[in-house]
C-alpha cells in the first residue's frame, strides 16, 4: 500500500497536497474545510501589516474556449487583522494537529520579522514561508519580489528568519528573474530549510478594448498582476528542475504553479518537489479536487512500484540535460494510423505552413501521406491531431551511432545528414 506521507524541510505532512498561500487559505474556517476534504497541509495567506485591497482584483485568460486557463490577481497580503489570523491559526491547529500549517510572512525590518515570527510560532505554526515573490503592490513597498530579485537581500532576510525561528523556514522564490539558481542558492546560504516556487509571474492578462483599460479594471486604471493557473505550469516545472539538478543546492522543494490534477503533481514530484501547492484550481473548482488528486497519485504509485513519495522525488532529473548533450543522431518519423484518421487534414496544414512540408493529402483516401524521407520528427502533426494516438512518432534505425553536439565538436563524432539537404 503506497504511503502518501512526505517531509519537506522537516515539515511532516500526511500527503503532499498543500493549499498555497492565496485566497483559499485566507481564514481558519476555510483551511479547516480544506483539511476535512483531505488536504495534507496549508500555507496561510501571507501575514504582515494589514493592508487595503482593491476591487476588482482577479481576471482570467480564455484560451480556445477554456476559461481561466490563465489567471491573474492584483490582490495583496491579508487584509484581516493580525490577531484574528493568529487566533484562527491556533484554533485550526488544535482541531487538526496532524496537518501542518505553514504561515506565510512578509514584513520589512528585522525587528518586525522577529516579532511576527514569534507570534506565528506561538500560535502553532509548523513552519514559515517567507514571501519573496509577490510581483505587484508589495514590491513597490520594498517587499515581495523586490527581495526575491536580490540574492544578497534574500540571504540577509532569510538569515534573520532562521535566527529567530524554532520551526523550519521555507523561502518562496519569485519567477521574475533570468535564472532561478542564484536565488535558490541565496536562500540556502541564509540557512533556509527548503524553498517553494514559483510565485506568480508579473503580467498584464488583457485589455478592455472598449474602455481602453488593462484588466482587471479598478475604476479607470489597472496595474500589472501576478499570472498563475494551468498556463504557467511549464515555467514552474523548469524552475523547479533547474534547482533540483543544481549540485550545490540540495534543499527540499515545495512545487507551485499550474497544478490542477494528479498528473501535474506527479510531474512536479518527479522533477524534485516533495510537496505541491495548489491555489488557482481550488479557486475555480473548490477544495474537493484533492480527492481525485490523492486517488490518482496513489494509483500511479501502485502501478509504478513506488512505496513512498521520497522514492519518486527527482526521479526524472537525471534525464534533464543541456541541449548540447542530446543525441543528434536519434531520429523519429510520423506514422498515421489509417483506421483512426478522420481526414481532418489539420496535420497537412500544420506541416505545410508551420513545419517541414512532408505530409501531403491524397486524392483516393482521407488519410494523408507522410514522406518519411523528408520527415524530421518535429511532433507538430501529433500535437495538432484531434484523435488520441492516431499519429505516433516512431524511432527509426538510420545506421548512425549516437552523437551529441558536444561530442561532434570535441571528439569528431559524425552527425547524420540533414533531411532535405541535397
Amino acid at each position: 500500500m503506497p504511503d502518501l506521507s512526505t517531509n519537506t524541510g522537516g515539515i511532516q505532512s500526511p500527503n503532499p497536497f498543500w493549499l498555497a498561500s492565496a485566497p483559499p487559505a485566507n481564514s481558519g474556517r476555510q483551511i479547516q474545510r480544506a483539511f476535512e476534504a483531505g488536504w495534507g497541509g496549508a500555507v496561510w495567506k501571507t501575514l504582515g501589516v494589514p493592508i487595503q485591497n482593491v476591487s476588482s482584483r482577479f481576471a482570467g485568460h480564455t484560451i480556445r474556449g477554456v476559461q481561466a486557463a490563465g489567471f491573474t490577481n492584483i490582490e495583496l497580503i491579508t487584509d484581516r487583522p493580525l490577531e484574528t489570523n493568529l487566533r484562527e491559526i491556533a484554533e485550526t491547529k488544535r482541531l487538526f494537529p496532524k496537518n501542518p500549517i505553514i504561515v506565510s510572512l512578509m514584513v520589512e525590518t528585522e525587528a518586525e520579522w522577529r516579532e511576527i515570527i514569534k507570534k506565528s510560532i506561538d500560535a502553532g505554526a509548523d513552519g514559515l514561508e517567507l514571501n519573496f515573490g509577490c510581483p505587484h503592490g508589495m514590491c513597490e513597498r520594498g517587499m515581495g519580489s523586490a527581495v526575491g530579485q536580490e540574492p544578497a537581500v534574500n540571504e540577509r532576510i532569510t538569515g534573520w528568519a532562521v535566527k529567530y525561528s524554532t520551526v523550519p523556514v521555507l523561502v518562496k522564490l519569485t519567477p521574475n528573474v533570468g535564472n532561478i539558481v542564484p536565488h535558490g542558492l541565496a536562500a540556502r546560504r541564509g540557512g533556509a530549510h527548503g524553498v517553494s516556487l514559483i510565485n506568480t509571474i508579473k503580467s498584464i492578462i488583457g485589455v478592455d478594448i472598449d474602455r481602453f483599460i488593462p484588466l482587471p479594471r479598478v475604476g479607470n486604471l489597472s496595474t500589472n498582476g501576478g499570472y498563475c493557473g494551468s498556463a504557467v505550469k511549464p515555467i514552474a516545472l523548469h524552475m523547479v528542475a533547474a534547482l533540483a539538478r543544481e549540485k550545490e543546492f540540495g534543499l527540499p522543494i515545495s512545487g507551485i504553479g499550474g497544478i490542477s490534477n494528479w498528473r501535474d503533481a506527479v510531474e512536479f514530484i518527479l522533477l524534485g518537489s516533495s510537496t505541491v501547492q495548489v491555489a488557482t484550481e481550488v479557486m475555480l473548482r473548490g477544495y474537493n479536487i484533492v480527492e481525485d488528486m490523492k486517488d490518482g497519485l496513489h494509483e500511479y504509485m501502485r502501478t509504478h512500484g513506488f512505496d513512498r513519495i521520497d522514492q519518486m522525488v527527482g526521479k526524472a532529473i537525471p534525464a534533464y540535460s543541456d541541449w548540447g548533450h542530446l543525441d543528434m543522431n536519434y531520429e523519429t518519423v510520423a506514422k498515421i494510423d489509417a483506421d483512426k484518421c478522420i481526414g481532418c487534414q489539420l496535420c497537412v496544414a500544420a506541416c505545410h505552413d508551420g513545419a517541414h512540408q512532408c505530409i501531403h493529402p491524397q486524392q483516393d483516401t482521407r488519410v494523408p501521406h507522410v514522406d518519411e524521407a523528408e520527415c524530421v520528427g518535429c511532433n507538430l502533426c501529433q500535437i495538432v491531431c484531434p484523435v488520441p494516438n492516431c499519429i505516433t512518432m516512431t524511432p527509426v534505425d538510420n545506421g548512425h551511432s549516437p552523437a551529441s553536439w558536444n561530442e561532434f565538436l570535441h571528439e569528431g563524432k559524425t552527425l547524420r545528414p540533414k533531411k532535405g539537404a541535397h
